[in-house]
């Protein structure tokens, strides 16, 4: 991904909670030169080595999976908040045209599936339990018939990726002046009904407090 310096973000504390917040990825991969993508939900464990392991899980009849070939690296893509920037809310005397503020993490690492079904079991237990946990009456696998659950779970093919490498980039006005990211903030909080211009402007105030 290409990444001008002033929007790099390296701190891994920082990328871990954009992916934990931002946990529906794209898992990318190539097949006879040909990109091949798949929209699907991650769980990050973030004690699993430098930078984590994310686990996820595809359907069988889903073919990307079969390109796993414990050496390529694949591609998971999450994307926050993002929203457009128009010049007009920069001060006048500033000349400058659109853009478009927005924060992404890159993961690489190379796939592994899981065949034993203890771990299998378990690594979906793990994201059912992520994403319960703040209902007020969560769901479990365990509330289920074991039949139609083990039914379930040889329909999909999970797995392991154990992050080799992250990048995150944080574009979001740092490299212009400060009255003008001021003036964009004004400027998405005024898109109201656009929880992504709110959400951007939110990020942006968060950069001026650290700064």
């Amino acid at each position: 991904m290409y990444i001008p310096r002033s929007f790099a973000e390296t701190d891994r504390a920082v990328l871990f909670d954009f992916i934990e917040a931002n946990p529906f990825g794209l898992l990318l991969t190539v097949e006879d030169g040909v990109p091949v993508g798949s929209h699907i939900p991650f769980v990050l464990d973030q004690a699993s080595g430098a930078d984590g392991a994310l686990q996820a899980h595809l359907a069988r009849a889903n073919p990307q999976w079969r390109g796993f070939d414990g050496r390529t690296q694949v591609l998971c893509v999450f994307v926050g908040p993002h929203a457009y920037v128009s010049p007009s809310w920069y001060t006048p005397e500033t000349p400058a045209v659109p853009t478009w503020n927005y924060a992404v993490v890159h993961a690489y690492g190379v796939p592994s599936v899981i065949d034993d079904p203890v771990r299998l079991r378990a690594q979906q237990e793990a994201l059912v339990d992520r994403f319960e946990a703040d209902r007020a009456a969560p769901w479990s696998m365990a509330s289920q018939d074991a039949s139609y659950i083990g039914g379930m779970l040889e329909g999909i093919v999970a797995f392991e990726i154990p992050v080799a490498r992250l990048e995150g980039k944080f574009k979001l006005n740092q490299n212009i002046p400060q009255a003008n990211r001021r003036g964009a903030m004004a400027g998405l909080r005024g898109e109201a009904t656009d929880p992504g211009s709110l959400a951007v402007a939110e990020l942006m105030a968060a950069r001026e407090r650290e700064s």
